[in-house]
């Protein structure tokens, strides 16, 4: 027998009252004010494009408005309602705290900062809400939850905004989306409750991130510090330091009716009472996952790449370091390639290219350093032993990091990267088979970046585009010529791409070599670090850093690699 409806009603009333935000003014022009002094310290400017907040506007009077911004740093939400109070709009309701997905497919929020007391209150009144963890057994906080979202929606008096990629990108790579909260946003349109829904793609881009050593010691292991008060007034140091520059970018709102037409047959939803929960029909899912995708790709679409992305790209290929002449000439090089792919570029106006690379170099002392004419990677300055475990861990840090600018590029480079190594690699250049070898790497990859379901045959012609566009290669009849010009180009497309595959075939040596019985996350993560440094203690490449970022994933990404081992055993004459 159930709970009485009075229980039930006093549960859920304690479920609102622990996860709803409260707007007050006082607290929003307190944090306004103090933002704006702290901002001023860290960073250089912030540039916001204005047509794109006009478009806001706009969209804001018409429509219920959700904001996607792309997350990189806890910076992004406090910047984002900083940026709409500055111009003078509504403020957002924001979704506070990344999780993890769980049983029910809906990705769930923690409450990172609710434990910070005083601090966890102040953005409960300047607009955050809170989730837990997990409630994916727990129908009532899921009911709860999803029509708190849904009644803001709704009512449309604010933006509602959450982090489609579900948490902070570690690796500073566009994450997969997360479907839960977009699955939810998109249902009150389903069911006929608003006549449309405006999905808004924002892409922050910095040229410093706050959080670059932390991110480089989660990647090797070291567990996330937890958010308190104290540790908040600890980071005050970092007003002393020098962040560069942040771009915001907001896109053109996304019209979801527009994108519904001739896709989905809301009629469907007038057979049942819009109070019933049902659960979404496939091409419900497909079409939420297919939106998840093409909001991910606008924002990668709108990032802006700073000099200082060019020049880690070119170090990531030349560890540890390169001479001053040669990087000066090869960022050149790279920033016209970018640009010919359409790359989104912050390239000082009339300054020489041998200016620009030294204020970036300056800019990242922590990562390198100018030492009798070469630039070379730092190691992390730490007072411990000299053993050969704390000197990798050392020199993983700054590769790490260094790495994690690299990948910030990696979107703009992935699709002709990847026919670069598929012309690479096939002994026959015929372009049926290196679409096959294409395929197979996008496949491999899936999860590493962002591919939208189904749509291999684009992702391969835009390769082939950008090739022929660079005069890398020549396509006659259906096959592939490389020019004489070209090589160049070819290889450095396959050197981008070569630590992950390399990272993905030391995993599949440890699965084959190491695992004789099942094992766990928690086992598994940690194992394949272990014998990674293991391997590079022993005289294995530096290229083995970059095993980290591969690593750090949950342990679904053991069966895929599995099955790529047995696809790699059969195939021993890969170049790869």
């Amino acid at each position: 027998m159930g709970e009485s409806p009075d229980i039930i009603k006093e549960e859920a009333a304690e479920i609102l009252e622990e996860m709803a935000q409260s707007l007050q003014l006082g607290i929003i022009r307190f944090f306004a004010f103090t933002l704006s002094k702290a901002f001023k310290k860290l960073f250089q400017r912030v540039k916001v494009n204005e047509e794109g907040i006009q478009r806001l506007q706009q969209a804001i009077q018409e429509h219920p408005v959700v904001l996607l911004p792309s997350h990189r740093s806890y910076i992004d939400f406090l910047m984002m309602s900083y940026i709409l109070y500055t111009y003078d709009l509504s403020l957002p309701v924001i979704a506070s705290g990344m999780g993890k997905i769980v049983p029910l497919n809906v990705i769930t929020y923690f409450a990172d900062f609710l434990g910070m007391k005083i601090v966890g209150e102040m953005l409960r009144m300047s607009g955050a809400f809170f989730m837990r963890r997990s409630f994916g057994g727990d129908k009532l906080y899921w009911a709860v939850f999803s029509e708190y979202v849904k009644t803001m929606l709704r009512i449309g008096y604010a933006p509602v905004e959450f982090f489609l990629e579900g948490t902070r990108s570690r690796t500073c790579k566009s994450l997969t989306p997360k479907l839960g909260l977009l699955n939810i946003v998109t249902e009150p349109f389903f069911k006929g409750e608003v006549f449309d829904v405006s999905l808004v793609p924002i892409s922050i881009s910095y040229e410093r991130v706050l959080e670059e050593s932390l991110y480089a010691h989660e990647l090797l292991g070291v567990p996330k510090p937890k958010e308190t008060t104290s540790g908040l007034l600890k980071a005050r140091k970092m007003l002393g330091d020098d962040f560069g520059s942040i771009h915001v970018y907001f896109g053109h709102p996304v019209s979801l009716r527009s994108l519904a037409q001739k896709k989905i047959n809301r009629s469907n939803f007038n057979l049942v009472p819009r109070h019933i929960p049902r659960k979404p029909t496939e091409d419900i899912q497909a079409f939420v996952n297919n939106t998840g995708y093409r909001m991910v790709r606008l924002q990668q679409e709108n990032m802006v790449v700073s000099p200082w992305v060019l020049i880690a790209t070119i170090l990531m290929q030349d560890l540890p370091g390169v001479d001053s002449e040669y990087l000066i000439e090869k960022t050149a090089w790279l920033r016209s390639l970018a640009l010919l792919f359409g790359a989104f570029l912050d390239w000082p106006d009339h300054v020489p290219t041998s200016k620009v690379v030294a204020s970036s170099v300056a800019l990242h002392h922590n990562i390198v350093r100018n030492v009798n004419g070469r630039v070379v990677l730092i190691d992390e300055e730490k007072p411990n032993d000299n053993s050969s475990d704390d000197l990798v861990f050392k020199k993983a840090v700054t590769v790490l990091m260094c790495a994690s600018y690299r990948n910030q590029i990696m979107h703009v480079f992935i699709r002709p990267a990847l026919v670069a190594a598929a012309i690479h690699t096939v002994c026959n250049a015929r372009k049926e088979e290196v679409f096959s070898y294409f395929n197979f790497l996008r496949e491999l990859f899936a999860n590493e970046f962002i591919f939208t379901p189904g749509n291999a045959v684009q992702d391969f012609e835009d390769g082939c585009y950008l090739l022929v566009k660079c005069d890398a290669v020549q396509i006659l009849k259906q096959d592939f010529v490389v020019t004489e010009t070209g090589q160049s180009t070819i290889s450095f497309l396959v050197a981008m791409l070569r630590p992950f595959l390399e990272g993905y075939q030391v995993v599949c040596k440890y699965l084959s070599e190491e695992v004789i019985e099942g094992f766990t996350e928690m086992q598994y993560v940690p194992a394949v670090r272990i014998f990674a440094v293991k391997m590079i203690i022993s005289g294995y490449w530096l290229f083995l850093f970059n095993i980290y970022p591969a690593v750090h994933r949950s342990t679904n990404m053991a069966m895929p690699l599995w099955g790529l081992f047995s696809k790699v055993a059969h195939n021993p004459t890969s170049k790869l």
